[in-house]
């Protein structure tokens, strides 16, 4: 090989080298400039996620307020204990004031109501942190004066029930005796945490027959169980009474049976329902006796409707002649014995 074959070849692969020490960075710089930051990604993404319909996170905000319900906040009139870590001095048992604050050694008074046991002892902590160093706090709730529901209307026992972790709308039913005779079908439960917005639930007397109704129950709680709707049934009938609405409600042909039915002096087409409404009291025929003969619809009864079945001056006249041509016929068989 001569020299000049030499310096050619030496000059080729000096060029090599330096091709391949810059494709590197190069390939690097493109390969960089393809790959999308990672704010880019999470906004493709959530297009994506978007455009094809993909599930949402949560409501993060919405999941903490549900749970925050559900937990057992501190209110006004619990009795708490408060116990620091190797520091025996500073245990002590207090209840939460009518302003909502607990008194607590070297920081005085700290409002607490509304919080959980857990938020409230972290937030001694911080205070106690001016006085001690790395201070670690337990509070220990002795007695829930506040965490109660007030249970009201049809139950055996109306008033307030505890409510302690996860409680459900039965379970204080069960806890004041059950529904009462005049229950309704019906239960309207305010939320402490939603005043404006009262939840209204369907309830039979056999609680398994809806257990959708079995909803969930928080401290201050107000659940109302609305007593059932009323028809009365007066006149010449068996029973004179008011009868209780079932939920399918109570047509006119149900009341007179569960009234004992008709007498024989009624006057089955001289029947009518009074209604009070907005208007006063409003009065509607019925002809009892097309109803009886399947010549006519039976009609639904409203609550509060008052079903009047009048007496017959006709059949009450012929009964009592009737009654008089018997004692007539005794006396003169008795008369008439030797």
């Amino acid at each position: 090989m001569t020299f000049q074959h030499c310096k050619s070849f030496r000059i080729l692969c000096f060029w090599l080298f330096l091709a391949n020490t810059l494709a590197g960075p190069l390939t690097a710089s493109v390969k960089a400039q393809e790959q999308p930051s990672p704010s880019q990604a999470t906004g493709n993404n959530d297009t994506n996620n978007k455009q094809s319909g993909g599930l949402q996170p949560p409501d993060t905000a919405d999941s903490n307020s549900r749970e925050r319900d559900s937990s057992i906040q501190l209110g006004i009139g619990d009795l708490v204990e408060m116990t620091v870590y190797e520091v025996p001095d500073l245990t002590t048992k207090t209840r939460i004031s009518s302003g909502g604050d607990v008194y607590c050694p070297l920081i005085g008074p700290t409002h607490v109501a509304g919080l959980t046991p857990e938020e409230a002892a972290k937030l001694i902590e911080r205070r106690l942190s001016a006085f001690l160093k790395d201070p670690y706090v337990s509070l220990f709730v002795i007695e829930y004066a506040s965490q109660g529901a007030s249970l009201l209307g049809e139950v055996a026992k109306p008033g307030v029930y505890p409510v302690m972790g996860e409680q459900h709308l039965f379970d204080l039913i069960s806890a004041s005796g059950g529904l009462t005779e005049k229950a309704g079908h019906s239960v309207t439960i305010t939320h402490r945490s939603d005043p404006d917005n009262p939840v209204t639930v369907p309830l039979s007397r056999n609680l398994s027959d809806n257990p959708q109704s079995n909803i969930k129950v928080f401290p201050g709680d107000t659940i109302v169980v609305r007593k059932a709707d009323i028809v009365y049934v007066v006149g010449d009938v068996g029973r004179p009474s008011g009868l209780l609405m079932d939920a399918g409600g109570l047509t006119i042909l149900q009341a007179v049976a569960l009234a004992g039915g008709t007498t024989r002096t009624a006057k089955l087409s001289g029947a009518k329902i009074l209604h009070k409404g907005q208007a006063g009291m409003t009065e509607t025929p019925v002809d009892l006796k097309k109803i009886l003969q399947a010549k006519a619809p039976d009609v639904p009864l409203q609550a509060n409707d008052i079903l009047v079945v009048p007496s017959s001056s006709g059949k009450i006249l012929a009964g009592r002649t009737l009654e008089a041509a018997m004692q007539a016929a005794t006396l003169v068989s008795v008369t008439a014995i030797p």
